[in-house]
């Protein structure tokens, strides 16, 4: 049974950073393709960053480029996002995505499991 748990969500001023993790059990993680999604009020459910950790493979949204940082720790099954130089426009319930096997790609419909999401709130 895949099971996708995110923590570290908080609230936070502008300019701030936070670490988010996601433990993940119930399928091979050190060769699956991992993302952080996030979705705000109103908004479709857009991809921030994805790793696959077996080629050395990420990928980030333009937005976040120079400011978040998406890796895993093979040991103990998590992936974290290190977010720096928050800003208002992050502000959103993040997700944690899993696909085992097969490629890696920035769209939600790609992934197959899904946690319940972190809320992140920066304020200005």
């Amino acid at each position: 049974q895949v099971q996708l748990v995110e923590s570290g969500g908080g609230s936070v001023q502008a300019g701030g950073s936070l670490t988010l993790s996601c433990a993940a059990s119930g399928f091979s993680f050190s060769d699956s393709c991992m993302g952080w999604f996030r979705q705000a009020p109103g908004k479709e459910r857009e991809g921030v960053a994805l790793i696959k950790d077996d080629i050395d493979f990420t990928r980030y949204d333009a937005s976040v480029i120079g400011r978040f940082t998406i890796y895993q720790h093979n040991a103990n099954n998590t992936v974290y996002l290190r977010m720096n130089s928050l800003k208002p426009e992050d502000t959103a319930m993040y997700y944690c995505a899993a696909k085992p096997g097969g490629g890696c790609a920035l769209g939600a419909l790609f992934f197959d499991h899904w946690g319940q999401g972190t809320q992140v709130t920066v304020s200005s």
